[in-house]
């Protein structure tokens, strides 16, 4: 991350002194699926880092509130007032700009499998007038973390129907399941009103309850978490940052303001003059950009125990009511 953003500022001091100008003022549209605290800190670190970097910058800020026809009507929005550039929060939004938008830049952001979702033909190279970062999450590994704690021979999942960000991650989860020999029950939804009534249905079949980093569920997890630790259900979520003030007994995953303000250095690079088309998908690699979060609290709750070193690893615990950061 450190080096990206040298290089990024490396980037644009060259182009400074190579003669050409910047614009005074940059209109930049974002467009994300839904509100919750993982795609507002997207949000967030992408104003961030632009301010940061010197940037003069009008942002047009648009939420869908889940619902991709009001995406449709954002970008149709962007298209029409003439923006510099287009940045699309998570993958239906991203799929909206593209599908609307072919003449100015398009930066994607949160997007599990951009390929999978239409947003480029390969991870190598942009796909015209877009790009962008990925969140593809490491899954198994999740799950994994979840079995060094809890004992689980069915694992139950809720996931968008809808949603090919949400569609890629529960096929994942299925087959990690099916090679830790784990029974994998799932229910899908359309809407974040629909997530409670889909964990009730699954509760009492499962052992505990695997979150990914589907945006509908993500915006409805303190329902979900209610039902599952009501029934004695431990919660294992994909999101730290969705985590923090929700029951979860833990979230790995990534701090997504650091993937805002990565996501912010490629605007950066594309408003200095690199062509979207030039600028491979870009990944989350550094173990830095990563949180574990544990909850003490919750699993002293559901007499869960976590080993010495987990409690050692994880930089976010939640103990006596209260979130401590290392």
């Amino acid at each position: 991350m450190k080096k990206m953003l040298c290089l990024c500022a490396l980037f644009v001091l060259l182009l400074s002194c190579a003669g050409e100008k910047q614009k005074d003022l940059y209109v930049i549209g974002i467009s994300k699926i839904v509100s919750h605290p993982a795609l507002d800190a997207v949000e967030q670190g992408i104003q961030d880092q632009l301010k940061e970097m010197g940037f003069k910058c009008e942002f047009d800020l648009q939420n869908a509130n889940g619902d991709p026809n009001a995406a449709t009507t954002i970008a149709n929005k962007f298209k029409a007032t003439g923006i510099d550039l287009a940045v699309g929060i998570a993958t239906p939004t991203a799929q909206a700009l593209v599908a609307t938008i072919d003449d100015i830049p398009i930066v994607f952001s949160a997007v599990t499998d951009p390929v999978e979702a239409g947003l480029v033909k390969n991870l190598h190279k942009g796909n015209g007038n877009v790009t962008g970062v990925s969140d593809m999450t490491p899954v198994k590994a999740q799950i994994e973390f979840l079995l060094k704690v809890k004992d689980v021979k069915k694992l139950g999942h809720i996931y968008t129907s809808s949603e090919k960000n949400a569609q890629v991650l529960a096929e994942m989860a299925k087959q990690a399941c099916d090679e830790l020999g784990i029974e994998f029950i799932v229910t899908t939804v359309t809407t974040s009103a629909e997530v409670k009534q889909a964990t009730q249905l699954i509760v009492d079949k499962v052992d505990a309850i695997y979150v990914s980093t589907d945006n509908t569920v993500v915006s409805a997890l303190s329902a979900l978490v209610e039902v599952a630790t009501d029934k004695g259900i431990p919660v294992m979520s994909a999101d730290p940052s969705s985590a923090e003030n929700i029951g979860v007994l833990a979230a790995w995953g990534f701090d997504y303001y650091k993937m805002g303000r990565a996501t912010g250095v490629m605007i950066a690079e594309i408003l200095g003059g690199k062509n979207p088309d030039e600028i491979a998908t870009r990944f989350m690699t550094d173990p830095a950009d990563t949180d574990l979060l544990i909850n003490l609290d919750v699993a002293e709750k559901l007499n869960l125990t976590f080993p010495e070193d987990i409690k050692q690893t994880a930089n976010k615990i939640v103990k006596d009511g209260k979130l401590i950061t290392k």
